[in-house]
């Protein structure tokens, strides 16, 4: 069963963090954060990350649903995310900056690391609903 290492990007923001920092994730854990902003996801073969989420109790940001906003956007920091068909994110925006779709995606790897909550990157804030 996949695990998503995840850190809220507020979170990041709010600490003047460098979201692509190699030593993220210890900061995150040294932070005595609540488990909503930092923790461990078990996500089950073929699950979202968001219903992942959302079965543990947690109130991540979304919208559609269906990959057509960045709500629920997030950044891959380490492993890979299998996403569902989306239309808002740019080739660069996959390829290049990590981004993915919580609510269509999946991990493709047993371990992943993700800054969810990215809506709040100035790049993606005018695809947010």
């Amino acid at each position: 069963m996949p695990t998503v290492e995840y850190l809220n990007y507020e979170v990041v923001d709010d600490q003047g963090w460098d979201l692509y920092a190699d030593d993220l994730f210890e900061q995150a854990a040294d932070a005595d954060l609540g488990e909503e902003d930092y923790g461990e996801l078990d996500v089950n073969e073929g699950e979202y990350i968001l219903e992942a989420a959302e079965a543990q109790g947690y109130d991540w940001p979304f919208s559609c649903r269906a990959g057509a906003c960045a709500n629920c956007a997030s950044i891959v920091l380490e492993g890979e995310i299998d996403m569902d068909m989306q239309q808002i994110l740019s080739d660069e925006e996959v390829e290049e900056k990590n981004v993915r779709l919580t609510c269509i995606g999946s991990p493709a790897a047993d371990t992943v690391k993700i800054v969810y909550n990215a809506k709040h990157l100035d790049y993606l804030q005018n695809r947010v609903i």
